[in-house]
């Protein structure tokens, strides 16, 4: 059993880090980590709301009826994405400046409703919060390297003190949405080298059976509208 507890937890550190392996919460990845900080404070956000979430969903699990779950989902996560919001804005209100919209979009960030259904709606409360706090950390560690690399060559420092900007000119390329995708891109390439070093499969398109969302739209549904892209 504690081995089991060990895995949910690492689970989504590295073999399925949502951003590196599953590829979701793309949007804030891209968009808040031009700087080290704002990475980190998104990322905390997102554990806290994935967490708890996945706390509640699976107390409910067996309440909740099955037509109405993803609106009941979206529902709880609202509640806890609003606390979050309100504590932020009272004692972290320069966060809550630098992470914007980024932060109330939280409630429809991929990575917490795809957990919600995948694992916090199928196990106990325990299994459910590691779970949580492993992706949380995942998605927090993704967003602080990107902050790291992006804020490195884009200015020359880190967390505002100067590392390389005193004999290298800053790229800010690297504060820009092309400098996003590129360093996005890379750590994606290095997560699938690693994995295919490891013997596992690629991050790549496979159909609906890749999809880590198959859950919630439903499988028929992606096989339709795939028979209509092809047409």
């Amino acid at each position: 059993m504690a081995n089991k507890n060990i895995g949910y937890f690492t689970n989504g550190l590295l073999k399925e880090n949502p951003v590196l392996r599953l590829v979701l919460g793309t949007c804030p990845t891209l968009a808040v980590t031009t700087s080290v900080k704002d990475g980190i404070s998104m990322g905390l956000a997102a554990t806290v709301v994935l967490i708890c979430s996945n706390v509640a969903i699976s107390l409910l699990r067996k309440v909740i009826p099955d037509k109405v779950r993803i609106p009941a989902f979206i529902t709880i996560i609202a509640g806890f994405v609003s606390v979050v919001q309100m504590l932020v804005k009272a004692f972290l209100p320069s966060v809550d400046k630098a992470l914007g919209i980024y932060l109330p979009l939280i409630v429809v960030n991929c990575i917490i409703l795809a957990r919600a259904e995948m694992f916090a709606s199928k196990n106990s409360v325990l299994p459910s919060a590691l779970d949580g706090l492993g992706m949380g950390l995942g998605f927090t560690a993704t967003l602080t390297l990107m902050g790291t690399i992006r804020e490195l060559l884009g200015t020359g420092m880190i967390f505002g003190q100067p590392v390389t900007a005193n004999f290298i000119s800053p790229m800010i390329i690297f504060l820009l949405p092309p400098g996003g995708f590129f360093v996005f891109g890379m750590l994606v390439a290095a997560s699938n080298a690693i994995a295919k070093r490891q013997g596992k499969q690629p991050v790549e398109h496979l159909g609906c059976d890749s999809c880590p969302s198959k859950g919630i739209c439903g499988k028929t549904d992606c096989a339709e509208k795939e028979a209509v892209t092809n047409e």
